[in-house]
């Protein structure tokens, strides 16, 4: 499930706005075409990795579209209903379950969410750690040089969209 279920509810959201006249751009039905090609990837063996940010950016852009056209042609309720249905699919897309599963976690308190991320040429230790600090998360380093980032769900999004960003500006 998880990003699955994201993926679904675009998906839906996409084909009610096609219904109701609304043309979509080529390149966010690319982006989530990409997103459920990132999603097949990540939940193949050997697959994780960098995929969870791509799948959320990808994701997010289809969001973020999707809303904008909706509250030009939709009740307010029915896009709040929108958001809503994403919200809670999301909510299942948890991180454990895109990264790392297999492997227990020690020192994060059972109430928060985490990623583990791996600091490359592009995304060096420190600026991962200074992106975990701004957006208010704590972090641990690995004995095999990974940082263990976890906090809040929310500050945990906003993390993970950061770290998006500044890959995606360094490419």
């Amino acid at each position: 499930m998880g990003y699955t279920t994201t993926w679904k509810v675009l998906e839906d959201f996409m084909l009610e706005l096609k219904k109701r006249g609304v043309d979509i751009p080529p390149e966010v039905i690319n982006d989530l075409r990409s997103a459920k090609l990132m999603i097949k990837i990540c939940e193949s063996p050997g697959g994780k990795g960098d995929t969870a940010l791509k799948i959320d950016e990808y994701l997010g852009n289809v969001e973020s579209y999707l809303i904008a056209d909706a509250s030009r042609i939709l009740r307010g309720e029915d896009v709040d209903q929108w958001i809503k249905r994403i919200d809670e699919a999301s909510a299942e897309a948890s991180c454990e379950e895109t990264l790392e599963q297999d492997k227990f976690i020690t020192g994060v308190p059972r109430d928060q969410k985490w990623v583990r991320v791996e600091p490359d040429s592009s995304l060096t230790e420190e600026k991962i750690t200074q992106i975990a600090k701004d957006c208010n998360l704590s972090f641990n380093k690995q004995k095999d040089g990974r940082l263990v980032v976890y906090g809040q769900k929310e500050d945990l999004k906003e993390f993970l969209k950061k770290m998006t960003a500044e890959a995606t500006k360094k490419q």
